[in-house]
């Protein structure tokens, strides 16, 4: 009796680790094979032979985990390539997703530290107009730098706006509009007869 459910026992550890290691493989082989169309053509080279090497990997890794079970019961390897054809279509199915999700995470790490840039470059453009606003001095000097209907202080108002607003959405055309808005400001201190040195 012993015996038998020490069979058993490693029968069933036998089943779990071939089991996990076919769906893994013939998921991840799936996913690397449906994602480089999903990649964009001209993205990266890509060699010829590739498919070929995925699908060879995957099967090296695939077809043992399946044989070696069977070899010792048929039933077990058909639930085995049950689990292996489902995995296989939940990764084609899911591989969009995923590489949508991979794809954002590195545009994100990419965009991080131009993000970063940008909002020093805003908070100093935003501390050199609001001398514009709040010092009376400032005010008295350069009267036009606050009469928004001047063309010139119209498009900073609006290239001030467009940045905020791009600022508190977390945009990727943030850092370019902190660039428009640092141009417009300038181009409205030109206009009112203020020196680049006064800033």
């Amino acid at each position: 009796m012993a015996a038998i459910a020490e069979s058993l026992f490693q029968g069933a550890w036998v089943l779990l680790l071939c089991g996990s290691v076919l769906v893994v493989s013939v998921a991840a082989t799936v996913f690397q094979v449906r994602r480089r169309p999903l990649a964009g053509a001209g993205r990266e080279p890509e060699r010829s032979d590739q498919l070929f090497w995925d699908l060879f990997l995957g099967s090296a890794v695939a077809l043992p985990a399946l044989l070696i079970p069977t070899l010792s019961s048929p039933v077990a390897g058909l639930f085995l390539a049950g689990a292996a054809v489902a995995s296989g279509i939940a990764a084609y199915r899911g591989s969009p997703r995923i590489a949508a999700r991979l794809s954002a995470r590195r545009q994100s790490r990419k965009y991080l530290p131009l993000y970063t840039a940008a909002q020093a470059e805003h908070s100093m453009l935003l501390e050199r107009w609001r001398r514009y606003e709040l010092d009376p001095a400032y005010c008295i000097d350069f009267p036009a730098m606050t009469d928004v209907r001047l063309p010139h202080t119209a498009a900073v108002i609006k290239a001030m706006r467009e940045a905020e607003q791009l600022r508190a959405a977390r945009h990727q055309e943030y850092p370019p509009a902190v660039e428009r808005f640092g141009r417009a400001l300038a181009a409205a201190e030109q206009a009112a007869g203020i020196s680049a040195q006064g800033h």
